[in-house]
């Protein structure tokens, strides 16, 4: 009877002693588990919210051309508070200034984050004021520039409306070329949103010009 009894209390311990492993190995798996799909989540993200996903030449050549693009918007837009007393010209420029340079912004970090040398971009939204960009639809020339500045009045509101118009639809070319060609999610998102934003302001201008 004793040895009976000994042996039934070391199964019933050792069954005991298999289900507190099992449950360790099954609690550590679950463990590695969660820590895989955090660390997953975080790559595709970084701290700022730029992208880490895939990307392809497309997606490089329109965040990197289209940071000078935006950038001569802003120049453009920084020209009317001292050259119209137009409340709608004056609106629309501020408006433009305030969307254009979060994302500049936000196309240099991203480039950044894939390694991409941005000096070139730099060196662009530098002298992005002074157009001449060759392969960058719609931005304006020297002269154009000049002649813009050179404006006051009814003269400058034309001017610069006619200009910003052949630049937003500059810059929805490119926006419309990310969006057939390029890989990154991110990138093709901002361009949508470029695209939107800009024909919605081409309509603004159109009606100020009366056309």
């Amino acid at each position: 009877m004793k040895t009976d009894s000994y042996t039934t209390l070391n199964r019933c311990c050792a069954i005991a002693l298999g289900g507190i492993v099992a449950t360790a190995l099954l609690a550590g798996c679950g463990g590695d588990g969660d820590s895989a799909s955090a660390s997953s989540s975080a790559s595709a993200i970084d701290s700022s919210g730029t992208s880490l996903t895939e990307h392809n030449n497309a997606d490089v050549e329109f965040n990197s051309m289209m940071i000078p693009h935006h950038q001569q918007a802003v120049t453009m837009a920084g020209l009317v508070d001292e050259r119209t007393d137009t409340a709608a010209v004056r609106t629309l420029a501020a408006e433009i200034s305030a969307a254009q340079e979060p994302e500049i912004a936000l196309m240099t970090a991203r480039l950044r984050s894939w390694g991409v040398d941005t000096t070139m971009s730099d060196d662009h939204s530098e002298h992005a004021g002074h157009g001449g960009h060759g392969g960058m639809e719609g931005m304006l020339t020297d002269d154009q520039l000049a002649k813009l500045r050179a404006a006051r009045g009814p003269a400058f509101d034309k001017l610069w409306l006619e200009g910003m118009i052949r630049h937003h639809e500059g810059a929805i070319a490119m926006a419309n070329a990310e969006m057939a060609d390029g890989k990154d999610a991110a990138s093709k998102v901002l361009a949508q949103q470029i695209a939107a934003a800009q024909r919605a302001e081409i309509d603004r201008m159109k009606k100020l010009l009366g056309a």
